[in-house]
Parts: structure tokens; C-alpha cells; sequence
């Protein structure tokens, strides 16, 4: 009598993709509620999931450059800006925090000698912002053991594979930024 093969829930042989964690999950779902679409699942969960294992990156990054995540960002929007210097309200929209936000944010980086703040030269009433080379020698730091990382995190994709993931990502995140305003 012939055996009856085994029953499994994922594909074999050589063309069967390896599963992660989010196929357990959708499995588990059209196990339970048969009559829902998960597919959304298949492509955000991941997306969560995998921007947990990036903030983890981010977060050693900028520690190993003495840096909190708000800091990196400001002052990378400082060195990335090819300006001298930039006013609060710019450093807001690049950074999309509050005016009190800011003000708490700029007096920080300044005590800690990363950013000098001071009159503008042009309005004796506006302020500037200005990154001194402590500051950049930390967001240059910074960036470059994030880039490492994200790097080593993107590793498994072929280049034409990143490509392709980032054209759909930004094709996703236009939508959102066009109902926002951001774009």
C-alpha cells in the first residue's frame, strides 16, 4: 500500500520560497478567518518588521558617534543643507518638530558645542543656526556607520533587487506625502 505523502503548509523543492515569520502569521489568519484577505499583511507586516531590525542600526549608529536619533537629524539637516546656516523654521520643516520643540533642541546642541546659535547678519531679529565642526564631525560619523549598516541590512538583495525595492517604496510613500502635503 503506498504511503500518502505529508501534509505541508509551505512549498518544496526547488522552486519553494524560504518562509519567514509573516508567512506563519498569514497562515495562521487563513486558518482562522478563512474569509478575510490578508494580503495587505504579506507586504506591511514586513515592512514593520524589518523597520524594526533599521531603527535597531540607527539607534547603534548614532550611539557609537555619541548621538540620540533627534540629533542625527538635525544635525544632518544642517550638513546636508549646503548652507552656512539655516533659521529655526527651516530646521522645523526639515525636521518637522514644533517651534518649542526646536527652541529646546537647538539650546541642547548648542551646550554641548555641536551648533552655534547667533543673529542673523542679514535681520538682527532672525536667528541662525550654524553647525561647528565638533557637530560635524559627529554626523559624519554618524552616517557613515549608518550607511555600513544599512548596507550590511540590504545585503541579501541584488543591486537591481534594491533598486527595484526602492522605486516601489517611493511609488507607496508618494501617495502618502501628496495626501500630506510633504511632497
Amino acid at each position: 500500500m503506498p504511503s500518502t505523502p505529508p501534509t505541508r503548509s509551505a512549498p518544496v523543492g526547488p522552486a519553494a520560497a524560504p518562509r519567514d515569520e509573516v508567512d506563519g502569521i498569514l497562515a495562521g489568519w487563513h486558518q482562522a478567518r478563512p474569509d478575510l484577505d490578508v494580503t495587505p499583511l504579506a507586504v506591511l507586516s514586513r515592512i514593520s518588521r524589518l523597520a524594526r531590525y533599521l531603527e535597531t542600526a540607527r539607534r547603534e549608529a548614532f550611539a557609537d558617534a555619541g548621538l540620540e536619533g533627534w540629533e542625527f537629524d538635525m544635525l544632518s539637516a544642517l550638513r546636508r543643507s549646503g548652507e552656512d546656516a539655516l533659521s529655526p523654521g527651516a530646521l522645523m520643516r526639515e525636521t518637522l518638530v514644533t517651534s518649542g520643540t526646536m527652541t529646546t533642541r537647538i539650546d541642547k546642541l548648542a551646550a554641548r558645542d555641536l551648533v552655534r546659535k547667533n543673529r542673523s547678519a542679514q535681520d538682527r531679529r532672525a536667528v541662525e543656526v550654524r553647525l561647528l565642526p565638533e557637530g560635524v564631525a559627529r554626523v559624519d560619523a554618524a552616517m557613515e556607520r549608518l550607511l555600513a549598516a544599512e548596507r550590511e541590512l540590504l545585503e541579501p538583495l541584488s543591486a537591481d533587487s534594491s533598486a527595484q525595492l526602492a522605486n516601489l517604496l517611493r511609488s507607496l510613500l508618494l501617495t502618502f506625502e501628496a495626501d500630506n502635503g510633504d511632497g
